[in-house]
């Protein structure tokens, strides 16, 4: 099992640090077929609770030399939704880039997949959020579909640090506003994206 800490650019949840590895400027992610979920185990007075979350409309091409720079807005989460409509002061804060993940992946590996056949690549995630700055490493799985669509999935079970989570003050504040005053020690995590050309 793969551990990782968490920082803004999992917002929410830290979802994002698995997602983001587009090998050629001729693909794409799909934003309809491109998201990540994550379980977080609510600690209630009851017991724990498990609740879903998603990170959606995931978007970004990369370019020729494979890297990706990929925005991630607080209105790609469920985190508006379950709000509900936000005060306009606040509006504004939904569609700003909260963090950035930047990744690159070596195009002609993907390129000399056959149809059905996979690779695993572990790739190296920089993610910028304000003044922080992190890498993690991650293992990828890219599976060719057709020759114009690659699955994206995690390579092994991925775990975000709940406590760390829940140290970082802007992700605490968004925790807080969805009800989670504690949550488990991790948080798993999902990618299932789509390349596109």
């Amino acid at each position: 099992m793969k551990r990782l800490f968490a920082s803004l650019s999992l917002l929410p949840l830290g979802a994002t640090a698995l997602l983001f590895a587009l090998p050629l400027s001729a693909w794409e992610l799909d934003p309809e077929r491109s998201r990540v979920s994550a379980t977080v185990m609510q600690i209630a007075p009851d017991g724990p609770i498990p609740r879903q979350h998603e990170v959606r409309r995931l978007s970004g091409s990369a370019s020729t030399n494979g890297t990706l720079e990929l925005p991630l807005r607080l209105n790609q989460s469920d985190v508006v939704e379950r709000l509900g409509p936000l005060p306009p002061w606040l509006s504004g804060l939904t569609e700003r880039p909260m963090a950035t993940l930047t990744t690159q992946f070596p195009p002609e590996r993907l390129e000399r997949l056959e149809v059905g056949e996979s690779l695993v690549e572990t790739l190296t995630m920089t993610v910028r959020s304000g003044n922080n700055v992190r890498q993690e490493s991650l293992p990828v799985r890219f599976t060719k579909r057709s020759s114009a669509e690659v699955q994206v999935t995690n390579a092994e079970r991925v775990a975000l640090d709940g406590q760390a989570l829940m140290a970082d003050p802007t992700l605490r504040s968004v925790m807080l506003l969805l009800g989670y005053e504690q949550i488990g020690d991790e948080v798993p995590v999902r990618l299932d994206a789509l390349l596109v050309r």
